[in-house]
């Protein structure tokens, strides 16, 4: 049992549940610092921390602490590509190819944008061998994408796409807003909502950044060629740390630089906030119309991956992580969002109107249940 850090916060007295469970996950799951925050038809009702931003320095976990959040960046991009779509300047039914015509060769032509958010687009590894620069200055992953032949025929099967998915997206939102995508999800998403959340950290935030912690001992020991490939985009860094224990996405380029399906850095506030705000009226209407929430929650890819884990469950919608028990249950059928490597987890529910965001860096393993069990206990406050 580790010593009981001070919790820090608001919570609703409804939500004492959640204020127990987030507590407990320090004193028996070994957290080390971590945010939880809830918002319920509009009103935050839970915004939670405690525990060590850097166990190095000592330096505590405060309100405006941010943390990597590893691919909760997907939903992320899922958010702004259904912006865009709403905006008639985008179809995901269209081919890649309309927006982006260099991605159709060696059999990519006929791939319509949908493949490319959930997952089914043959592309989860880059046969290219490419260094940690390349990666860092996006026009060589695009080119090596566009070199690509899809690993299997696109539609026939499904396998989660770590990193790829982030360029593939990214790149769309880039060609039809001629912005990149942190800087897209920047100008009209998180400056108007008054978000701690970055895709591409800017250097004045650089100290306030949560130091990751390598997983515990538990973590997931599932090796598998492609999956391994396209998690360190053919070995450019390690992920989620080298032989040394140090966790990649520590490093400040890295976070900078906004790898597009994995380096996002927010708040557990930030991302609570962003999907509350895609359900409810935060600024004047929801952020998504009836119509997008309808579309992203439609299971598109499910079942066993060609190259992935033994299945648990996951349902992948367009773009998002829906309700998948019991690998990942959030509140129901009309939840939408995504975990990250290591613990977080961001989601709305619709018919809840609820957003929520859980943040850490104590990075764990498979057998990690601390976000299923923050979320058993809004479930259980709701139904209270």
């Amino acid at each position: 049992m580790a010593t009981q850090p001070q919790i820090h916060g608001d919570v609703d007295e409804r939500y004492g549940r959640v204020a127990d469970t987030f507590r407990d996950n320090f004193t028996f799951r070994s957290e080390v610092g971590a945010a939880v925050a809830l918002y319920v038809r509009g009103r935050k009702v839970v915004d939670l921390y405690g525990g060590l931003a850097d166990s190095r320095t000592g330096r505590p976990w405060t309100a405006h602490t941010p943390a990597v959040v590893f691919s909760c960046t997907k939903g992320i991009l899922a958010i702004c590509a259904y912006l865009l779509v709403q905006q008639g300047r985008l179809d995901l039914d269209a081919p890649v190819t309309h927006y982006w015509p260099e991605f159709g060769k060696h059999g990519k032509a006929d791939i319509p944008v949908r493949m490319l958010l959930t997952h089914q687009a043959g592309l989860p590894a880059l046969d290219r061998p490419l260094t940690l620069d390349e990666v860092l200055a996006w026009d060589p992953v695009i080119a090596a994408i566009e070199a690509q032949t899809p690993l299997w025929q696109p539609g026939t099967a499904h396998s989660y796409h770590s990193m790829t998915y982030g360029w593939l997206v990214g790149e769309v939102i880039h060609r039809v807003t001629g912005q990149l995508p942190g800087a897209y999800f920047h100008d009209t998403v998180a400056r108007p909502l008054g978000l701690r959340t970055w895709l591409g950290l800017p250097a004045s935030e650089r100290d306030t950044v949560a130091w990751d912690l390598a997983p515990l001992s538990n973590a997931d020991p599932f090796v598998e060629p492609v999956a391994e490939r396209g998690i360190t985009m053919g070995g450019a860094f390690a992920f989620p740390a080298d032989a040394d224990g140090l966790v990649s996405f520590n490093d400040p380029a890295i976070q900078a630089a906004g790898i597009p399906g994995a380096g996002a850095v927010s708040t557990a506030d930030g991302l609570a906030r962003l999907y509350a705000a895609c359900v409810s009226d935060l600024r004047g209407g929801p952020l998504l119309t009836r119509a997008s929430v309808d579309d992203a929650v439609v299971v598109r890819s499910q079942g066993q991956q060609r190259h992935g884990p033994p299945d648990t469950g996951q349902r992948w919608g367009s773009g998002f992580l829906l309700h998948s028990p019991p690998a990942r249950p959030l509140l129901g059928e009309r939840s939408f969002g995504h975990d990250g490597a290591g613990g977080s987890l961001a989601f709305a529910d619709a018919d809840h109107e609820v957003g929520f965001g859980y943040v850490v860096n104590q990075m764990y393993g498979a057998d990690d249940e601390r976000a299923n069990r923050l979320t058993a206990a809004v479930r259980s406050c709701l139904d209270a």
